[in-house]
């Protein structure tokens, strides 16, 4: 891993109305979008910047798989933490392991595999040995 970077990091995130049902209660795809910024800022820590990837590389990055089980809700202006933890990178395809707490009770967890792909063709590329070092 690149040096002085924890192996997970930690994003924090406030629910607005916009992430909320009539309720009050923080709607399923919200919790999606909370753990997308917490990958995309590791990607961040770890100096890696998405589009210039796609300009320079012609590579980006695709969600393939995701599984996610809510284990209790958030509510409206509460103060979350999403994190991400990278446990796997190999090929094309790397994984996440990844949290949503309110202070320290668990909300959600999630595993997520993406993929590099080919921004021309859509179709899978291999990291490159230079991504997979900082990845790694």
């Amino acid at each position: 891993m690149t040096p002085s970077v924890p192996a997970e990091l930690a994003c924090p995130v406030r629910v607005y109305w916009e992430d909320t049902d009539a309720g009050g209660i923080v709607y399923h795809a919200a919790y999606v979008r909370f753990l997308e910024r917490a990958r995309t800022e590791w990607l961040r820590a770890h100096h890696i910047d998405q589009a210039a990837l796609r300009t320079t590389e012609r590579l980006q990055f695709a969600v393939v798989d995701m599984q996610i089980e809510w284990r209790r809700t958030a509510r409206f202006d509460d103060l979350l933490t999403a994190t991400a933890r990278l446990v796997g990178c190999r090929g094309a395809a790397f994984r996440f392991e990844q949290r949503i707490l309110r202070g320290t009770e668990l909300l959600v967890e999630a595993r997520v595999r993406a993929a590099a792909l080919d921004a021309d063709t859509l179709k899978p590329r291999r990291l490159p040995p230079a991504l997979m070092r900082k990845m790694t």
